[in-house]
């Protein structure tokens, strides 16, 4: 069964979109530069916004802008209590440190939830900090499309720290829809084929295109495709090769219209949140 992220995606949108009626909800949004991928997808953020009633602010930087200058706008908005929630588009240039912005964030304002407290608060279990978007998207797609997870065994391929390894802490939490048990491989892992074919779920986040192949995934597995790729004929494919493993896989995302549309979902469910939590109730 091929899962669409994008059906489940719009759902959660449209969910949203009622909680958010009567309150309005600001994201500001920082690009540093003009990568033509970061503009597409600031653009798409701000489009999701804008569909389910929240207000987005682009605030658009030179390339050349030096970091203390990107850090001094990033403390205005974290003064400034008419933003809710604040979103730097990675990645930034070279001279500027991603990890220096990423803590320059106020915590209660970091709607992708890479700041340090944010990444304790997920491995403490404690459910007032942010979750990074794409890993809490796979959660709840796991969620919606009615698979269990409690007591399987997930397999996650790549230990990125914005998907692998919140994935990974997110899905062994005392909670429901989680509780499971998980293996964290990369491509260092030893007699890497075997661990995949022991997976209940697994999940491919290691950005290689087609890296995981009908010999590396069990019959009847789940199998969640995280990357975004572009092949030699110049088309988009994930970390699956897609055609090969949807033949024996139970549910299979495909790439686009699988994980991609999630991680929106939720960064906008994270804005809401960042704007008052009980409107998620």
């Amino acid at each position: 069964m091929i899962i669409d992220g994008k059906k489940i995606g719009e759902e959660i949108q449209a969910e949203l979109a009622q909680k958010i009626r009567g309150h309005t909800p600001v994201l500001g949004v920082i690009l540093v530069g003009a990568n033509p991928a970061s503009q597409i997808y600031v653009q798409a953020k701000r489009k999701a916004c804008a569909a389910v009633g929240i207000e987005s602010k682009l605030l658009s930087l030179p390339n050349s802008i030096a970091e203390i200058n990107l850090i001094e706008h990033i403390e205005q908005w974290n003064r400034d209590p008419s933003i809710h929630g604040i979103l730097i588009q990675f990645p930034l240039p070279p001279h500027i440190s991603e990890t220096a912005i990423v803590r320059a964030i106020d915590p209660t304002k970091d709607v992708d939830g890479f700041h340090p407290i944010n990444v304790g608060k997920l491995l403490l279990g404690q459910e007032d900090g942010f979750v990074p978007c794409t890993p809490l998207g796979i959660q709840c797609l796991l969620e919606k499309s009615h698979i269990p997870v409690m007591g399987k065994h997930v397999v996650i391929v790549g230990r990125s720290n914005l998907v692998g390894k919140p994935l990974a802490a997110l899905l062994v939490q005392k909670k429901p829809h989680c509780n499971a048990t998980v293996t964290l491989a990369h491509s260092q892992s030893e007699n890497l084929a075997d661990l995949t074919r022991s997976a209940d779920i697994l999940v491919a986040a290691i950005g290689s295109p087609q890296f995981i192949t009908r010999e590396m995934v069990r019959p009847g597995a789940v199998v969640i495709d995280v990357g975004i790729n572009r092949s030699l004929g110049n088309q988009i494919v994930g970390d699956v090769d897609f055609e090969q493993v949807k033949e024996i896989a139970s549910h299979i995302t495909p790439v686009p219209r699988g994980v991609g549309p999630m991680t929106i979902a939720m960064l906008l469910r994270n804005t809401l949140k960042a704007y008052d939590p009980h409107c998620l109730l």
